[in-house]
């Protein structure tokens, strides 16, 4: 059985697309996932990338591709009223219901859906208080949403997505390897099913491949 690394956040409508469709995808595979939360700011800062939000045509274009996206694979998926927003409340409640860094499907599926189902505001008080409701039984002894522990597990998820490479959500790593983006899951399943392109693939090679655009001095 191989171990799937989900790092997420929920401010991400790719994220939440390829949470519906990874079962599918890799249905009748023999599979495990760990649902990481991260920063994706900070994961994006980190190359000094602003993000699709940060560009505006393409901030448009995200918008409709992935509520089109929805409709297209049948997934529920309304833009919530304020876009982007600022996750940390959400990603802090997540841990909230966490030992080790990692939240079960349900906790991820639970915080995705308040996000991405009616077309709401994310951070309204009412339906923060409604999410912490819904994940009552799973929070951890003396855990909330403003309680140091989850703080520093989003640190450290954070840091180790960092360390492994991960500029972006959804990202899957498997094996000390990493698939990004919704689309980067039929070659997950492919991978797993042993495709024999990876076998022949010069997957780290191409780190060493040079750039043909100048740097700037």
């Amino acid at each position: 059985m191989k171990r799937i690394t989900f790092y997420l956040d929920f401010i991400s409508p790719y994220a939440w697309l390829a949470f519906e469709r990874l079962p599918q995808v890799l249905e009748g595979l023999s599979y495990s996932v760990a649902y990481q939360p991260v920063l994706l700011g900070a994961l994006l800062a980190q190359h000094a990338n602003p993000g699709p939000a940060g560009i505006a045509p393409k901030r448009e274009w995200t918008y409709r591709h992935v509520t089109w996206l929805g409709h297209a694979h049948g997934i529920g998926l309304q833009m919530p009223a304020r876009h982007p927003f600022n996750p940390l409340p959400l990603l802090r409640q997540a841990l909230a219901c966490s030992d080790d860094g990692t939240i079960n499907r349900y906790v991820a599926g639970t915080v995705l859906r308040h996000v991405w189902h009616g077309g709401q505001d994310a951070l309204d008080p009412a339906r923060m208080a409604d999410l912490a409701a819904a994940l009552a039984e799973q929070l951890r002894p003396g855990q909330d949403i403003a309680s140091e522990g989850p703080k520093a597990l989003l640190r450290a998820n954070t840091a180790t997505a960092q360390a492994a490479g991960v500029f972006g959500v959804p990202a899957f790593e498997v094996d000390g390897k990493l698939f990004w983006g919704l689309d980067g899951l039929p070659m997950l399943r492919a991978y797993l099913v042993g495709d024999a392109w990876f076998e022949g693939s010069d997957w780290d090679g191409v780190a060493a491949l040079p750039s043909g655009l100048a740097t700037k001095g």
